[in-house]
């Protein structure tokens, strides 16, 4: 894939204008309850103001309807990366229909952040006014926000258009080395495991997967569907019935060009969703129709990590059971530590995935963790991303 990266660039006394993913949780107070996305952040921001550019950063925080909301304002975020940069990072509020002074008035080595860009209306619908004011306050554009990579917006998109220069970030091209290693040039056997708990939600994942994997581990209810497909009895557990012919479809595609799709022989099951409920472990076959499955047991657990010990490439999407509840837990800790044991390439991705990883404490050990959900899954599928689609093009001029 042919880019402009920022790394390649002169940023020297340029606006350099950087588009982060900076959606952070917070609390009712306001204060910031998990930093991990600003903290990824600034090696790119560093990385630019040690290079002389004039360092603007844009980014969204929740959903404020184009308008302005102090619940969602970035003031909060401006303070945190100033503690984390050691320097003051000024919050530019008014800036969306012209060039402010604080933006004009910016020295090498400078940095600032401008006010929520979904506190206006057409950053959402791409407009393309405020697209071309956004390009109007700089001299290169850098997005580095991989996991809004997948909406056309104008922050992410429309601007890119229209910018002298449009380059991905240090943290966006690796996104995309990473995942381009991951999926188009795999080292075998490629294994994918995909968990949750629809197969309606990641239905195109996994059928763009069966062309792709050597092995597809599914987990979680999606596995609970794929054992119907299969005439197992699954007892009170969450699965989909309508999507069992396309659970049969997925594992048939698969086993046609010499892949497998291997499910669960033994189960954890509790007859309800609670921490405290009782479980036990039993074999598929002995599920009782008053019990829900929430875990794979011990000795599908096991195989399933020899499976992803013998990978070359392992790519990770959602957890094998409701990890959530303590006792339920142990069959994605199981899987957790075979990746990170093994000697093949493996990429993760997903909310519920990344917090499988944090809990597990293998984070280091994982060779690469994406930033993006939505858009992780749809680079799986093979879409094009429209916020990396543009950046080629405009490499391409």
């Amino acid at each position: 894939m042919s880019i402009i990266r920022m790394t390649d660039l002169d940023l020297r006394g340029k606006r350099v204008l950087i588009r982060e993913d900076l959606n952070v949780p917070q609390d009712d107070d306001g204060s910031i309850t998990d930093a991990t996305r600003i903290e990824a952040s600034l090696p790119t921001i560093q990385k630019a103001m040690e290079m002389g550019g004039k360092v603007l950063l844009m980014a969204h925080l929740g959903r404020p309807k184009g308008e302005r909301n102090a619940k969602y304002s970035l003031a909060p975020v401006a303070k945190r990366l100033g503690e984390l940069l050691g320097t003051e990072v000024p919050l530019i509020e008014d800036w969306y229909d012209q060039v402010p002074a604080e933006v004009e008035n910016l020295g090498e080595g400078q940095v600032a952040l401008l006010e929520n860009v979904r506190f206006h209306p057409g950053d959402t619908e791409n407009d393309e006014a405020f697209s071309k004011q956004m390009a109007a306050l700089c001299d290169v554009y850098v997005n580095d926000a991989f996991g809004t990579a997948h909406r056309a917006q104008a922050s992410t998109h429309g601007v890119a258009k229209h910018a002298p220069v449009a380059a991905a970030g240090p943290l966006l091209a690796k996104e995309i080395d990473s995942l381009t290693a991951a999926l188009e040039n795999p080292k075998r056997p490629l294994v994918a495991i995909v968990g949750g708990a629809k197969v309606s939600g990641k239905l195109e994942v996994l059928k763009a997967l069966t062309d792709k994997v050597d092995q597809l581990i599914v987990g979680g209810g999606i596995a609970n569907t794929f054992l119907l497909a299969e005439g197992r009895n699954i007892g009170g557990s969450l699965a989909e019935p309508d999507l069992v012919d396309e659970a049969k479809g997925v594992i048939e595609a698969c086993r046609n060009k010499g892949a497998d799709v291997p499910l669960p022989t033994d189960v954890v099951v509790a007859k309800e969703f609670a921490a405290e409920a009782p479980v036990r472990t039993c074999a598929v076959e002995d599920v009782q129709d008053d019990e829900m499955i929430l875990d794979v047991g011990p000795d599908t657990a096991a195989r399933f990590a020899e499976i992803v010990k013998g990978a070359g490439t392992i790519l990770w999407n959602g957890p094998l059971g409701a990890f959530e509840l303590p006792k339920c837990a142990e069959g994605t800790k199981t899987l957790a530590h075979a990746i990170a044991d093994s000697e093949g390439f493996s990429a993760a991705g997903g909310g519920d995935t990344l917090a499988a990883i944090a809990m597990t404490g293998i984070t280091e050990r994982i060779s690469y963790i994406s930033t993006g959900g939505g858009a992780f899954l749809e680079w799986v599928e093979g879409k094009k991303l429209p916020a990396i689609a543009i950046l080629e093009e405009r490499a391409a001029e």
